[in-house]
């Protein structure tokens, strides 16, 4: 773990060189634990793939006591793989649903069902939430599944959009202009600033697809 100032009133966190697993859940559980470390002197947390800004209250305290109990914290933190939330999210893979699903398999060399079959059988992290409100990249993908970027990104892709790209896959929250395959299309609302939490998952929460019919989707509120 390394420590530096980030201004006058934060400091940045690395707890990795590189996102993975076990990255994402020490900074999930440096997410979980510093709020009642550091009670009112904490201003607001920002969690990436391998590091967490912390901002704090400059006017009563500083760099050295926040870094210390940092320190303090991440020594006694609980950085369990298979801790944090499970999250369920139904999907409808489909050609319909999703545009890019069959080159997918095509550059496999996988059926349709096979591309399902794998997005489903693998338990994501959260490593990160950006791009968009509710964006989450999830990772990591199986292997057999890595795709790259489309070469030209689309102008338009729809809400609830599931997509892949390298290794990670996500699920678009609003319509928005994207370069990731799409596989399939999710009814979940991934940012909803009327509700609390207005996310469904958070930074090193644990994500699970699961596939739906066509019908499912439809009462579920998705949209096509």
């Amino acid at each position: 773990m390394k420590i530096h100032a980030a201004g006058e009133n934060a400091l940045i966190v690395y707890l990795g060189d590189a996102p993975g697993r076990e990255v994402a859940a020490r900074v999930r559980a440096l997410v979980s634990a510093l709020p009642t470390a550091l009670g009112e002197l904490l201003v607001d947390m920002i969690p990436s793939y391998a590091s967490l800004l912390v901002v704090y209250d400059a006017l009563a305290t500083d760099h050295m006591q926040v870094r210390r109990c940092i320190e303090s914290v991440a020594l006694g933190a609980d950085n369990d793989e298979s801790s944090g939330r499970c999250v369920t999210l139904p999907v409808y893979y489909s050609e319909e649903s999703g545009a890019d699903l069959s080159a997918v398999a095509a550059r496999a060399g996988l059926s349709v069902s096979d591309v399902i079959e794998l997005h489903c059988a693998t338990e994501y992290r959260v490593y990160a939430i950006g791009f968009a409100p509710g964006f989450a990249y999830l990772g990591e993908l199986d292997e057999r599944l890595k795709t790259p970027r489309l070469k030209t990104p689309r102008q338009r892709v729809p809400r609830g959009a599931v997509a892949i790209a390298d290794r990670q896959t996500a699920v678009y929250p609003a319509v928005s202009p994207g370069g990731w395959n799409l596989i399939g299309s999710c009814p979940t609302r991934m940012f909803d600033p009327g509700r609390d939490p207005s996310m469904p998952v958070a930074v090193g929460d644990r994500v699970r697809f699961e596939s739906v019919s066509r019908e499912e989707f439809l009462r579920a509120g998705g949209e096509l």
